[in-house]
């Protein structure tokens, strides 16, 4: 009797962890979690109010949560010379000089594979632009400080 309720007891502790939601690392690699970070990048350039674009720099963390279609992402994005809606931004070259900025933002995204739907369920973002004047300032969804 005692090592099956022993058995039991880990199966629920074991249900509970699994059940938690908690976000778990995971290769960058994977097809979905590079679907989701295109997506975002995506959301990000479509909610700006600025002509140009931003293109991803490199992933900082990349993780899912337990069981689910969530994943959560950190990312660095920098300012292009392209224009928002231009073809191929992803070979853009990055803007030097007054126009330079870099973006630093976290963003949480769920898909449904099948058909395949994305949602932003959650974004912040801090932008360090080069300028005399410190600000902050707020945009849609997005945060950004201006240092």
């Amino acid at each position: 009797m005692l090592p099956k309720s022993k058995m039991i007891l880990g199966f629920i502790v074991l249900g509970l962890y699994a059940c938690s939601g908690k976000f778990v690392d995971i290769a960058k690699s994977t097809t979905y979690f590079t679907l989701c970070v295109e997506f975002a990048v995506f959301q990000y350039n479509e909610a700006q109010p600025d002509e140009f674009a931003y293109k991803l720099l490199w992933v900082r963390r990349s993780q899912q949560k337990i069981f689910s279609w969530t994943y959560l992402m950190d990312l660095e994005m920098g300012r292009t010379i392209c224009k928002k809606h231009d073809e191929d931004i992803n070979n853009c070259h990055l803007q030097e000089g007054p126009g330079k900025n870099t973006v630093s933002c976290t963003f949480v995204v769920n898909i449904i594979p099948i058909p395949v739907h994305f949602t932003l369920l959650n974004s912040t973002c801090l932008q360090i632009k080069i300028e005399e004047d410190s600000a902050f300032t707020q945009g849609t969804d997005f945060f950004y400080y201006e240092d």
